[in-house]
C-alpha cells in the first residue's frame, strides 16, 4: 500500500478591526445588527459610486505584514476580481493580486515534532461580500458585511500535518490580536480559512492535485476537513483513481466535504488594475515606524524569553502569552512580588477560575497586576499564609477591589511570627496530642499534620506555618 505525504496551504481572511469599512463610511462592526442596516451606495455597489481607501486599514495591514516577518513593497495597488455571487452587488470584488502589500514573510510554529517554520507567500487586502441566509421560502440578503475590510494571509504549501495547520492557524490568531490588526474572533466571522490539500506519494517531490475546502469557520472544522479530505484522497488514490481539481465546502452536520464547483484559476477571474484607485506607496520610514511603535515582541518570541527568563512550564507559559494583555499583567505583577513560579500560579490558575467563574475578562476584573504582585509579596514576606491568600484574602479583592495590605488590616489577617508564641503553642500542642506525639516517634512523618492542625485552630489560622513546622520539630527531635 502506498504511503501518502498530504501537501498543504492556508489562506486566512482575517477581518481588519478598523471603525468602518474598507472603501465607505459605513460602520464595520454589523455583528447583531439588523440586516442591511450598516451599508451605502458605496459598498452596495451602486453604479457611479466612487470607493475611498481606508488609511487605517491599510496601516493595520501593513503592521500585520510585519509582524509576519514579510516584506513591505513601496508600491502595492488594488485589482478587480470579476465574478459574480449572488451576495457581491458589484460583480467583482476589490482586492490585490500581484502587487500586495505584504510578501515573502514567516511564521514559526511549535509542534509536538519541534518547531516548523510556515512560510508567507503575501498578505493582501480585500473587501469582503454580503451574507446570504438559506430559507424554505427562498434566498435572504444581508450586505452589512459587503465592503468589511479584510487581509487574507496566504501560505505557502509548506503544512504537512493537521497538527502543523491548527497550529499555524492559532498562531495567526495570536499574532493578528498582539498587534491589534484584528480581533479574529471566529464566532463573530472576524477570521476563516480555506483549506488547500493535496497528496503525493512519499518521498516524491511532485505536487498532487490541489482540493479546495472553503470558509471553514473554526479551529475544529479545520482540523476535521483535513481529516476527511485525507482519507477521501487516499481511498480514491487507492482505487486508481485521479483527484478533481475542485473547490469543496464543508458541511458541519455531516462531517464531510461536499463538491460546489470546478476549481478556478487565476486568469478565469480576468484581474485588471482597479480604475478607481490610486496605487499604495509606503515609504521605508514610515514601514520603520510602524514596526517600532506597533510590533513589539509577538508571541514566538515572548514564549522563548519566558521560558529562558522566568523558566515556567509549558502550559503555564502557553496561557500567559495567549495575548499580550495576560502576558503584561504577569510581568507586572511579577515585578512588585519578583517570585514568577508563585506569580504564575496565582494568574493560571486562581486568578483565570474566578473570571470563568463569573464570566469576565481580564479587563472587566477588580483585579489588577498590583493586587497580584503584592499579594505574593505578602505570602514571601510571611505577612499571611498561602492559604489564606488564595481564599480570604482573593475573595476580598475580588469582591472589593480593595489591596492585599488593606484586607489584611480590616480582617486581622496579620500571620503570627512570634517565635516564644509560636512555641507556647507547639508545647500546648504537644501536650494535648500524646497519640500523635509517638505516631511520630514511631516515624509517622505525616502525625505532625495533626499537631499543626491544632495550633492553627488555636491561632484562628494566624500562626506562621512554616515557623509552626519547625518549632514542632526542634522540640520533638
Amino acid at each position: 500500500m502506498t504511503e501518502y505525504e498530504i501537501v498543504v496551504g492556508l489562506e486566512i481572511h482575517c477581518q481588519i478591526n478598523t471603525k468602518t469599512k474598507m472603501f465607505c463610511r459605513c460602520s464595520n462592526d454589523s455583528f447583531n445588527e439588523a440586516p442591511n442596516l450598516n451599508v451605502c451606495p458605496v459598498c452596495m455597489g451602486f453604479p457611479g459610486q466612487l470607493p475611498v481607501i481606508n488609511a487605517e486599514a491599510v496601516k493595520k495591514g501593513v503592521i500585520a505584514g510585519l509582524a509576519l516577518n514579510c516584506n513591505i513593497p513601496r508600491f502595492s495597488k488594488f485589482d478587480r476580481k470579476n465574478y459574480f455571487y449572488p451576495d457581491s452587488p458589484k460583480g467583482y470584488q476589490i482586492s490585490q493580486y500581484d502587487k500586495p502589500v505584504a510578501e515573502n514573510g514567516e511564521v514559526i510554529v511549535e509542534t509536538s515534532q519541534g518547531e516548523k517554520r510556515i512560510g508567507i507567500t503575501r498578505l493582501h487586502l480585500e473587501d469582503d461580500a454580503g451574507k446570504l441566509t438559506h430559507t424554505p421560502a427562498g434566498t435572504l440578503c444581508d450586505f452589512n458585511r459587503a465592503g468589511t475590510p479584510l487581509m487574507e494571509i496566504v501560505s505557502d504549501p509548506d503544512i504537512r500535518s493537521i497538527e502543523e495547520a491548527s497550529n499555524y492557524a492559532r498562531e495567526i490568531q495570536k499574532i493578528m490580536r498582539y498587534v491589534h490588526s484584528s480581533d479574529a474572533d471566529m464566532e463573530k466571522g472576524m477570521m476563516r480559512f480555506d483549506l488547500n490539500i493535496s497528496l503525493r506519494p512519499m518521498g516524491t517531490n511532485s505536487y498532487g492535485t490541489k482540493v479546495e475546502i472553503k470558509n471553514l469557520n473554526s479551529f475544529q472544522a479545520l482540523e476535521k476537513a483535513m481529516e476527511y479530505e485525507i482519507k477521501r484522497q487516499t481511498k480514491e488514490l487507492e482505487a486508481g483513481n485521479s483527484i478533481s481539481q475542485e473547490t469543496r465546502g464543508w458541511n458541519d452536520i455531516e462531517n464531510k466535504t461536499v463538491s460546489q464547483r470546478s476549481k478556478e484559476e487565476a486568469n478565469d477571474y480576468r484581474y485588471f488594475p482597479e480604475p478607481d484607485l490610486p496605487p499604495l506607496i509606503c515609504e521605508q520610514d514610515m514601514v520603520e515606524a510602524l514596526r517600532q511603535e506597533f510590533v513589539g515582541e509577538l508571541p514566538y518570541q515572548k514564549r522563548q524569553r519566558f521560558q529562558k527568563e522566568f523558566l515556567l512550564s509549558a502550559e503555564e507559559i502557553r496561557i500567559l502569552t495567549e495575548s499580550r494583555a495576560m502576558a503584561d499583567f504577569f510581568e507586572q505583577a511579577n515585578s512588585i512580588a519578583n517570585n514568577p513560579k508563585t506569580v504564575a500560579s496565582f494568574v493560571t490558575t486562581i486568578l483565570l477560575k474566578f473570571l470563568n467563574e463569573h464570566e469576565l475578562s481580564l479587563t472587566d476584573s477588580k483585579i489588577t497586576a498590583i493586587h497580584i504582585g503584592e499579594l505574593v509579596k505578602a505570602i514571601d514576606e510571611g505577612t499571611i499564609s498561602n492559604n489564606t491568600a488564595k481564599t480570604t484574602v482573593f475573595e476580598a479583592m475580588f469582591e472589593t477591589g480593595d489591596l492585599p495590605a488593606k484586607i489584611i488590616e480590616q480582617k486581622g489577617l496579620k500571620q503570627v511570627s512570634d517565635t516564644g508564641l509560636i512555641e507556647e503553642l507547639c508545647k500546648k500542642a504537644i501536650d494535648a496530642n500524646p497519640k500523635a506525639i509517638e505516631d511520630y516517634k514511631s516515624g509517622n512523618e505525616k502525625a505532625l499534620g495533626a499537631l499543626v492542625g491544632f495550633i492553627m485552630k488555636e491561632s484562628k489560622g494566624q500562626a506562621n506555618p512554616g515557623l509552626v513546622n519547625q518549632t514542632l520539630k526542634n522540640l520533638l527531635d
